[in-house]
């Protein structure tokens, strides 16, 4: 992660997934004339599609030119297909932040007044992480969805080495690219953060599903959207979900579930309810805590 061309690494990456039939362009293995070896599109062929030297495109990738214009950054964010994260983020590459003298590492904290706010919630799995999506508070309809989905664990980590994760989530190859895209989003320009670089570092070296994910540079964060569970007590579980960022805590996003109406996951859900409604409101919040203590 500690590199002076980071700009150059994000274009490279985007240009290697990028699709050559999105342009009518040969793809790997053709047999028509031009065919290429590898994925991905060629540096010339980036810089005709932004209108740019291909020259000055192999600079920027290169590093020795760090700071294209804006009509470059909007040529390039089209070819490439950004979304607002992945434009905003291009930006950020191109207009680094000075460097100011990094202050200490604060812990993250949720206000007592959206803890209440989650526990008053029974029928709804709610919960709050952190910038670098680490659950800091939740619900006891949100454990009882899912063991992942408690104060004290990470979500990428937990994506990545719990054995039970794939799982627990259907979906896992989609839900495993989101949580890292959205990593990318909201740790934003500073990926020299100590503790950014530590979570990265870890799960590169053991997992090589991360690093293939972490190395393709994508940048998303989801506001709303489906997640399915396979659940070891009500089986498939679709659960509807929508974020709202805490504004009281910069970096801090607050997930809501729910359940279609009438839906079986609604009816597994209310299960699922009258079991937590058993278990002590806050026995996944003390259970972190006696294991951060340690």
């Amino acid at each position: 992660m500690q590199t002076d061309n980071r700009l150059g690494e994000f274009l490279r990456a985007r240009r290697e997934v990028a699709r050559p039939e999105d342009f009518g362009l040969p793809q790997p293995g053709s047999a028509e004339p031009g065919r290429r070896r590898t994925p991905g599109l060629r540096r010339e062929e980036v810089a005709l599609l932004a209108g740019i030297s291909a020259d000055y495109y192999v600079r920027l990738e290169q590093g020795r030119d760090k700071h294209p214009s804006e009509p470059v950054i909007s040529a390039l964010a089209r070819v490439y297909a950004l979304n607002d994260e992945g434009m905003a983020h291009l930006r950020k590459l191109a207009r680094p932040e000075s460097r100011r003298r990094r202050r200490p590492v604060r812990v993250e904290r949720v206000a007592p007044s959206l803890v209440r706010l989650l526990e008053a919630w029974p029928d709804t799995p709610a919960m709050v992480v952190g910038r670098y999506l680490d659950v800091l508070a939740n619900n006891r309809l949100a454990a009882a969805v899912n063991h992942c989905s408690v104060k004290g664990q990470n979500q990428v980590r937990v994506v990545f080495l719990d054995p039970d994760a794939r799982r627990i989530y259907a979906d896992w190859p989609t839900v495993a690219a989101e949580t890292v895209a959205t990593l990318r989003a909201t740790a934003g320009g500073d990926l020299d953060d100590p503790r950014l670089t530590d979570l990265v570092g870890e799960l590169s070296l053991k997992s090589e599903d991360f690093r293939r994910l972490w190395a393709r540079h994508d940048v998303g964060v989801k506001t709303s959207g489906i997640k399915r569970y396979a659940h070891p007590m009500v089986g498939e579980l679709v659960l509807n979900y929508e974020t709202f960022s805490v504004n009281a805590a910069p970096g801090q996003t607050l997930l809501v579930y729910h359940a279609e109406p009438g839906s079986p996951s609604e009816e597994a859900l209310r299960l699922l309810g009258a079991v937590a409604a058993e278990a002590p409101v806050r026995a996944g919040h003390e259970a972190a805590d006696r294991e951060a203590a340690k």
